[in-house]
């Protein structure tokens, strides 16, 4: 057994889950699963144990692990969790900033979100553009805080369905009024560098999480629409009981 195999199990299994092939309440199989994986069990345990830690595995009473589920509510904590820990970091990047060659990389970066929004709209062939671009703000305004607790809370925090800052990106190009979203998430962008290049922490802070708030107007979007929800990859993760789908039906 080699650190590879269980790097190897822990990616396939996370990527059957969250593309549906292993849904929500789904009961995990240890010998099928290992036969599919084409890994023996013994990483595949690990793997299983590395998702249970990371919240997308639970493990049963009897034994062995389902797929859980998970309810709105549950994910609009997730996604509430990364606005506090961006949040966090954004006022520390404010007030810990010792230069202004810190911050050259993240203006870089929204100046290249920028250019993407030039001809006055999103296009479509843009998108994977901007999700790459996104996720590197995100990134660099967790490092910009300084803070390895930070850090290490918000990579825990993005093992969490739909926590990511990317998580609703791709959908948003057929949702109503996306593009109205994205010109938003922009000037956000923008607004909480100018915060933080003006050491503004409390500005900052209050900036990060407003913004994260748009996954959350972007979730319930998804689930008024039975077509919408099926191109959100991990849609079989959540619990419909309670969404607008199900009081709807």
């Amino acid at each position: 057994m080699t650190l590879s195999q269980n790097l190897t199990a822990a990616l396939r299994l996370r990527e059957l889950i969250l593309d549906g092939d292993l849904p929500g309440g789904t009961r995990v199989s240890e010998i099928p699963l290992s036969e599919r994986l084409g890994v023996s069990r013994t990483p595949l345990r690990l793997a299983l144990g590395q998702l249970q830690h990371e919240g997308l595995l639970e493990a049963l009473p009897g034994g062995g692990f389902a797929v859980r589920l998970f309810t709105r509510d549950q994910v609009m904590d997730a996604i509430d969790l990364r606005g506090l820990l961006e949040g966090a970091a954004a006022r520390l990047a404010a007030e810990r900033r010792r230069g202004p060659d810190e911050l050259e990389a993240i203006h870089g970066c929204v100046r290249q979100l920028d250019l993407l929004f030039d001809t006055g709209r999103l296009e479509s062939e843009n998108f994977e553009r901007y999700v790459a671009l996104n996720e590197r703000f995100h990134a660099l305004l967790i490092a910009g805080a300084g803070s390895e607790a930070i850090t290490g809370a918000y990579e825990r925090a993005l093992a969490l369905p739909f926590a990511s800052p990317s998580a609703f990106v791709l959908l948003q190009a057929d949702l109503p009024g996306s593009q109205r979203t994205m010109y938003v998430a922009q000037r956000q962008h923008r607004d909480l560098l100018d915060a933080i290049t003006h050491g503004e922490g409390a500005r900052a802070e209050a900036l990060a999480r407003e913004h994260a708030r748009l996954a959350r107007e972007n979730l319930d979007l998804a689930l008024e629409s039975e077509e919408r929800l099926a191109r959100l990859p991990g849609a079989g993760l959540i619990d419909r009981a309670g969404s607008p789908l199900e009081d709807a039906a």
